[in-house]
């Protein structure tokens, strides 16, 4: 009976996800929002679909273990030394400061000094699952206010460590403290050192062998023993789960294997992520929130008002722009999960009463529950305070444009934006392209190009770049968001105007297209056609062959894929238009080598 319980709780949960997630989406929300509501309504505290949720706790954990490989899959030991500083650093102050502030808040509201410390020590921690998800999902990840909240979580795992530690020592008193602490500690970085250094001495080898076998079961079940082994050791030395699966990812992104890996990974770890997030929200009570609604907004505003406060502080003492310091301050201004277990141990132990316990966990989840929005919210406030072209640039600007007539405005000036300006060069077509990364801008400006600082999705610079008297505009920003916003603004100001864009994937096309591009590139669709085309090369077609049937291809995928068209019939694909000339679609492409 008990593993037909089981059965009926997954079942549930996956209907669940499948109803309630693409409604968020549909309305260009974040699924984790979606998760959220899903583990609402059906929780013990919504409709009591599901009433245990302890039983699905042990698997869900495993998502954010498998969202921590994957992020240091993308990672090196080498990069990871480029932001020591910012973990070490930032990292570790704004722990101390926040839990230092949440511990004399919890004394002014009467708890006792045992408890306060536990509670200023969880909510100090941020929700690493949460804010990584929303900024891979976003492409957010390799921005400055991405690689800063990340560094910040990254101290956070590692701050769970003397937290737990912490808990049975004050619950018998805590009368060695300062000792049981250091050798925590000497337990954590000599397991830090052995699982470096041993990794980085037997995985290439092991991965090559195993590799050689060519079985693919073989090799994803390798994976999978690699990264569940790192997690238990790392969980038997008194470090988190999710930090060694972080280690795991950093010692694989090192061989020539990270990237099938990360696709043998992939479907594990989206499952068990969406199960973590739902499980989330079954834990939050909704009667508890309803009978003490008052209480609870009040700490729910005060927590993330002082931890975005403390954050932005802290972020522009270390130098960072203001719109990065509040944009870093919103992102990480809930909750984490790590509270969860640290409140439950807690109050296990005795050292946190049972009605203070359930009220900051619904507290937390919450909070964790307000994450997309938050990160919305700094985003708009980050915008909102970044750095404008100022009168004098903007005059330089109009000066400059007064020469272009009929040139090419480029939005982005990264890997694809500066292999368009190439092919413009070369073709003698004017252009002028812009960016918001002020050393690649003063690198071109030393290269005599005519590059200037500026966001295109601002109206007043793309009127002083003459926008109206522009030929065509090309979109290559890689953030999606991003590259929606200046295809909204450039349409809004030259309705008539001729815009390329660069997409991720068809999803994104899609978005572009509505948003008013009428060329729309999808990179996977272009980097799929250029090796097969290369491929046929080597068949021994010939170039006139390809050629053709590639355009043939790329029309049809265009159309078919993204449903922008009606499907039409082989006839009328075929059948040549009034001018002689065979109809393409909508999408139309981009004639170009590089395609990014």
């Amino acid at each position: 009976m008990h593993a037909t319980q089981d059965l009926h709780d997954v079942l549930i949960v996956l209907a669940a996800a499948i109803l309630v997630v693409p409604i968020f989406q549909r309305l260009r929300s974040s699924p984790v929002l979606g998760y959220l509501v899903a583990g609402m309504l059906i929780g013990p505290a919504g409709l009591a679909i599901v009433s245990d949720v302890s039983g699905m706790t042990v698997l869900a954990n495993f998502g954010v273990v498998f969202l921590l490989f994957t992020i240091g899959l993308e990672l090196s030991i080498e990069r990871l030394k480029a932001i020591r500083f910012h973990v070490f650093g930032l990292g570790t102050l704004q722990v101390v400061v926040t839990a230092a502030l949440f511990y004399f808040a919890a004394r002014w509201l009467g708890q006792p000094r045992e408890a306060a410390a536990i509670l200023a020590g969880g909510l100090a921690l941020s929700s690493t699952a949460i804010v990584l998800q929303i900024l891979v999902e976003r492409g957010e990840l390799p921005t400055r206010h991405g690689r800063v909240s990340f560094a910040i979580l990254l101290l956070q795992d590692l701050a769970v460590v003397p937290l737990l530690t912490l808990v049975p020592l004050l619950a018998g008193g805590g009368t060695r403290l300062a000792g049981a602490l250091g050798i925590a500690a000497l337990k954590a970085v000599a397991a830090l050192l052995v699982i470096l250094v041993v990794g980085r001495l037997i995985l290439r080898p092991a991965l090559r062998a195993v590799a050689a076998a060519k079985s693919p079961e073989l090799f994803t079940g390798v994976t999978l023993l690699v990264v569940l082994s790192v997690s238990y050791l790392t969980e038997v030395a008194g470090l988190s789960m999710a930090l060694g699966a972080f280690l795991a990812g950093l010692l694989i992104a090192e061989t020539e294997y990270r990237h099938q890996v990360e696709g043998d990974i992939e479907p594990f770890r989206g499952i068990l992520l969406a199960l973590f997030f739902m499980t989330v929200g079954m834990t939050i009570d909704l009667g508890l929130v309803v009978r003490e609604a008052p209480l609870v907004l009040s700490l729910v505003a005060g927590l993330v008002l002082g931890k975005a406060v403390v954050l932005t502080v802290l972020c522009r003492s270390f130098g960072f722009p203001t719109a990065v310091s509040a944009q870093v301050g919103l992102s990480l201004g809930q909750g984490g999960e790590f509270a969860f277990v640290l409140f439950s141990l807690a109050m296990a132990l005795g050292v946190l009463g049972g009605q203070v316990g359930q009220l900051m966990l619904a507290v937390v989840a919450l909070t964790m529950a307000l994450t997309p929005f938050l990160m919305v919210a700094g985003r708009w406030i980050g915008s909102l305070l970044s750095p404008r072209v100022g009168p004098a640039e903007l005059h330089r600007l109009e000066e400059d444009a007064r020469d272009f007539k009929g040139h090419v405005i480029i939005a982005g000036f990264g890997r694809v934006g500066q292999t368009i300006a190439r092919l413009l060069e070369a073709q003698r077509l004017p252009y002028m392209a812009f960016d918001l990364e002020p050393s690649r801008v003063a690198e071109g400006r030393a290269r005599g190009l005519p590059i200037y600082y500026g966001d295109a999705s601002r109206a007043e610079v793309l009127k002083a770049a003459g926008v109206n008297r522009a030929r065509a505009a090309v979109v290559t920003l890689d953030q999606p968001h991003a590259a929606e916003r200046a295809v909204e603004a450039i349409r809004r100001l030259s309705p008539l105007l001729d815009i390329h864009a660069r997409a991720r994937d068809h999803e994104h096309q899609k978005l572009l297209h509505d948003a008013g591009a009428n060329h729309v590139v999808p990179e996977m669709v272009e980097g799929s056609l250029r090796l097969g085309g290369l491929l046929l090369r080597s068949l021994g077609r010939s170039s006139g062959e390809i050629a053709e049937q590639l355009e043939e291809f790329r029309g049809e995928a265009y159309a078919k894929l993204t449903n922008l068209i009606p499907p039409q019939t082989d006839r009328q694909r075929s059948a040549p238009s009034k001018d002689g000339k065979t109809p393409q679609g909508e999408c139309g492409h981009f004639q170009g080598r590089e395609n990014g």
